[in-house]
């Protein structure tokens, strides 16, 4: 099995930044890809980012290219998300995912590990 607990998530005001923190615990070796997700009250949860874990290669959604950039530290386990320029509308509780698929899906259907959330208010 693998464990993952987000954290940085916080309140911050319209045009701030936050860094998001993913670490991923357990079963590591299984992990081939890590995926940021977000779900607002009332919507969908929907795909933010997501990373290769060897190579780095990454994939983002169209709402958030150019202001978030998703990173990973293979030494400790972690995935992050560096969120710049926050909008209201980026007001969600965010995920953190890992498969074992080599694949970027978009898809939260896909990725078989999930974390808690962590919850990301922006003002406006």
């Amino acid at each position: 099995q693998v464990q993952l607990v987000e954290s940085g998530g916080g309140l911050v005001q319209g045009g701030g930044s936050l860094k998001l923190s993913c670490s991923a615990s357990g079963r590591t070796s299984r992990i081939n890809i890590m995926g940021w997700f977000r779900q607002a009250p009332e919507k969908e949860r929907e795909f933010v980012a997501a990373i290769t874990w060897s190579g780095g290669s990454t994939r983002y959604a169209d709402s958030v290219k150019g202001r978030f950039t998703i990173s990973r530290d293979n030494a400790k386990n972690t995935v992050y998300l560096q969120m710049n320029s926050l909008k209201p509308e980026d007001t969600a509780v965010y995920y953190c995912a890992a498969d074992p698929s080599y694949a970027l899906f978009t898809d939260q259907i896909q990725y078989d590990y999930w974390g808690q959330g962590t919850q990301v208010t922006v003002s406006s």
